[in-house]
């Protein structure tokens, strides 16, 4: 797919079907109490592997999955998640995220999801992404800050 001026779209190779596997080590960084800096409450929850997390790790698996079909100044936001967490993951197992296109209107893509860890599944469901452009994106968020400069 290719954003083009105006908002215009062109689908290339880009179609349902498409897949990707990513695999991750779970590790302390990786665990629910890994996420008190930000969020206090978090401190005494059991050491596993975050939903937070695991949905990162889905996002990331489908940019990549995106990634050799994205011109230059193009990338991906996530725009709905839509995704269960069925078990708990212990550091020092093996986490499997399979992402599959299986939807493209416009911009607009949708992917089924699901994460396996060596017990088995512990989580799936969808999730969705939009194409975009990134220095206009960048552009809108700078407005919306109320900056005229770049983000550091």
């Amino acid at each position: 797919m290719r954003v083009l001026a105006r908002g215009a779209t062109v689908t290339s190779d880009l179609k349902p079907g498409l897949r990707r596997r990513q695999i991750l080590r779970v590790d302390d960084t990786l665990t629910v109490p890994a996420m008190t800096p930000a969020f206090a409450g978090f401190g005494d929850m059991p050491p596993v592997f975050a939903t937070a997390f695991m949905v990162g790790f889905i996002e990331w698996a489908c940019i990549e999955a995106l990634r050799p079909f994205l011109g230059s100044p193009e990338r991906t936001v996530g725009t709905h998640v839509d995704v269960s967490h069925v078990a708990a993951t212990p550091v020092g197992m093996m986490v499997t995220a399979d992402v599959e296109l299986v939807a493209v209107k416009g911009r607009k893509l949708r992917f089924k999801v699901s994460c396996t860890d060596e017990g088995g599944l512990i989580g799936e469901g969808l999730h969705e992404r939009a194409v975009i452009d990134h220095d206009k994106f960048m552009a809108r968020v700078l407005t919306k800050s109320g900056q005229t400069g770049s983000l550091s």
